[in-house]
């Protein structure tokens, strides 16, 4: 495959995960309101997956790759260090999604300015898995339409999608609450994640073209998805279900176990 259709397969991979956004929005064609009990399990099940899929995907193809362990620990900082700047910028200006309905298109540039760097770490993490794409006799591969694809880039893509669902429901509850329509939520949640494709382009294109940083694009990678689960996902679930029996850590464990045995088939490849 050429570089351009390389690039091609990873934008499309990274749009495939901003879609997935689309479908937390698909309850409320049938429901109003999502229950906080299933909000919690969800979050805890983008929780497990994504930490799981850090771990025994990016970290351990990271050491695979890596001379020594000591090269990932630069790009694990590094991945901190982006999710807490992102988190410095959005505080700076939050946005809410009570503020899409009412956007203009100027303010709508700047939401997706900020969406840019909330989404941009989940981008990393399905770009750099992408590595070895059309690569043969790299990381254990499979064949999609015709193309060699890293089996980790298939879980990661996996992973990021179902992280974007709870994401999806996030966005469209304050929606509905305004009367927005269900196609419009849907919409609205896909816009929050359009960056995704961006980010992952992006990384492929340097660990592709930089491939002595490899070790240091999945530590980068695997260090912002473990501390974005952190520092949003689990805070973000215990919020939701403080006034469930147990302030919701059930459902969080529970979603949090589903989540890791999903994604240890990684463990196998």
């Amino acid at each position: 495959m050429t570089l351009l259709a390389n690039l091609t397969f990873v934008f499309v991979a990274g749009l495939v995960t901003a879609l997935a956004t689309g479908l937390g929005a698909l309850p409320f064609f049938f429901v109003d309101d999502v229950s906080d009990r299933w909000n919690v399990v969800l979050w805890g099940l983008a929780s497990g997956i994504m930490v799981s899929a850090s771990v025994f995907g990016l970290v351990f193809e990271g050491l695979a790759e890596a001379a020594s362990p000591l090269e990932l620990i630069p790009g694990l900082v590094a991945g901190v260090v982006l999710v807490v700047v992102a988190h410095e910028i959005i505080d700076g200006y939050e946005v809410h999604p009570k503020q899409y309905a009412e956007a203009d298109y100027r303010k709508l540039l700047l939401i997706l300015g900020v969406l840019t760097v909330h989404s941009f770490p989940e981008g990393v993490a399905v770009g750099v898995s992408f590595a070895d794409l059309g690569l043969q006799g790299g990381t254990a591969s499979i064949g999609v339409f015709g193309v060699v694809v890293p089996v980790l880039a298939v879980f990661m893509t996996i992973a990021i999608s179902i992280h974007n669902v709870p994401e999806g429901v996030a966005i469209s509850i304050p929606l509905r609450t305004l009367g927005v329509s269900e196609w419009k939520m849907v919409w609205w949640a896909v816009f929050s994640s359009l960056p995704q494709p961006i980010g992952a382009v992006l990384a492929y294109l340097f660990v592709r073209v930089a491939r002595e940083f490899l070790p240091v694009g999945f530590g980068f990678a695997a260090g912002a998805m473990i501390y974005l689960v952190l520092t949003e996902f689990v805070p973000e679930a215990l919020d939701i279900g403080a006034d469930l029996p147990g302030g919701g850590r059930r459902e969080l464990a529970v979603g949090l176990a589903v989540g890791v045995l999903a994604m240890v088939p990684l463990l196998l490849v």
